[in-house]
């Protein structure tokens, strides 16, 4: 007698998972998953099943990214013909207490070897404390490391001074005392708070034949240039010029620097008092989710805007560390005639004209609670292609085409 092949669970929540037995039945599947997490009563709690883990046939009858398991119908329609299946576990809950985590380390024993005179060596022991209790053992990011302090040592013997020198930042500052020392990670800190908000622009043309045209860019004046590549030329107030030979395979001659590229790129930034995050980002006309979730969310959405595989997934992991710096991220599409608006772009020659720009900001736990009506679910009912004004036409390769990707985060 031959023995079936024992069909398996994965349950996913936040960054957890579990393996066990793929049960029968749906209630079975709820029991198992809210026995895992214990979830309080009030809860949210939904199931859901990534496409390329279901069935076939369930993968075509949704257009999104995930089946929702929400009876017994849906649960056998994504576990038939399948070896395995992978279900995730969407809740507000909070997730099981971790393992409470070691004391953290404010001193630790220390030995310096010093050389008092050629050839004589001495070892004095002493104890390293840290400042304002810091854990000595940790980075910031909690992982463990052994043998690095911040500090500087005077040692004073018989008139001799020796000295072991600070490894952080110090300012180069006049009026500042060169005694004066600061922790290298809290001035990158600062560094990235100072630096202004830009939205990062690249710009490529897809044409039939070998053609000349003029690009000019034209900025509102609550927009500045930030930089260009190839450099643009500037031919008004806040109005530059690119001149340009573009090839049928993507390249593009730009005469003044003698420079062949395969796309445009620049940075405008806005005026800071022009835009607020919490407004222009809200849950009215943007949507909220996981970071892990948005990823491949917005992979899909990029599809449906006519991207190609390497155009969508090089907009991803350019913009890699970006995203990753926020557990979650509230995201928008503008339409073109909001971009038209702040950066005008003209072509001399007829064209097909596409312009993404990608508008999103970082949310905290806390925030996620307003979006709770504007969430993935609702994201994916969303036709962006109407809002961007997307055309057939900018996958016709008979036409000259231009497409823009732009992003701007906002802080």
């Amino acid at each position: 007698m031959a023995l079936a092949r024992q069909r398996l669970l994965t349950l996913a929540y936040d960054d957890m998972e579990t393996v066990c037995v793929l049960p029968q039945s749906f209630p079975e599947l709820e029991a198992i998953a809210k026995d895992w997490t214990k979830p309080p009563p009030d809860a949210m709690f939904t199931l859901r099943v990534p496409v390329e883990y279901a069935s076939l046939h369930a993968s075509r009858l949704v257009s999104g990214p995930y089946i929702y398991l929400t009876g017994e119908d849906s649960y056998q329609i994504a576990i038939s013909g399948v070896q395995g299946l992978r279900v995730e576990i969407v809740s507000d809950a909070p997730p099981p207490p971790d393992e409470p985590p070691p004391p953290p380390v404010t001193e630790m024993p220390a030995t310096f070897n010093l050389e008092l005179i050629p050839g004589q060596l001495v070892a004095l022991e002493t104890t390293v404390s840290s400042a304002d209790d810091m854990d000595m053992s940790r980075m910031e990011d909690g992982t463990t490391v052994s043998g690095i302090f911040w500090g500087k040592l005077d040692i004073v013997h018989d008139g001799d001074t020796h000295k072991v020198d600070f490894t952080g930042t110090k300012s180069n500052n006049p009026d500042i005392p060169q005694d004066f020392l600061m922790d290298s990670r809290v001035m990158a800190k600062f560094t990235a708070a100072a630096k202004p908000t830009a939205a990062k622009c690249h710009l490529s043309i897809l044409a039939p034949a070998v053609q000349y045209c003029d690009l000019i860019l034209s900025l509102s004046p609550f927009w500045k240039l930030s930089m260009s590549w190839p450099p643009a030329e500037e031919i008004a107030d806040n109005k530059y010029k690119y001149f340009l030979r573009v090839h049928p395979g993507g390249a593009l001659e730009h005469f003044e620097n003698e420079m062949v590229c395969t796309s445009l790129y620049y940075e405008a930034a806005p005026d800071s008092n022009m835009l607020n995050p919490e407004e222009f980002i809200a849950p009215r006309n943007s949507y909220a989710m996981s970071f892990r979730d948005f990823i491949q969310h917005l992979m899909v959405v990029l599809d449906q805007l006519g991207m190609s595989i390497h155009a969508r997934t090089s907009f991803i992991t350019n913009n890699m560390s970006a995203f990753s710096a926020h557990k979650n991220i509230a995201y928008r599409f503008l339409r073109s005639s909001q971009v038209a608006a702040a950066i005008d772009l003209g072509v001399s020659t007829e064209c097909v004209t596409t312009r993404l720009f990608l508008c999103f900001r970082g949310l905290s736990d806390d925030d996620m609670g307003i979006f709770s009506g504007a969430g993935e679910k609702e994201a994916n009912t969303v036709n962006w292609r109407e809002v961007v004004g997307w055309s057939e036409n900018s996958k016709d390769t008979t036409q000259f085409r231009v497409l823009e990707t732009s992003i701007l985060e906002l802080t």
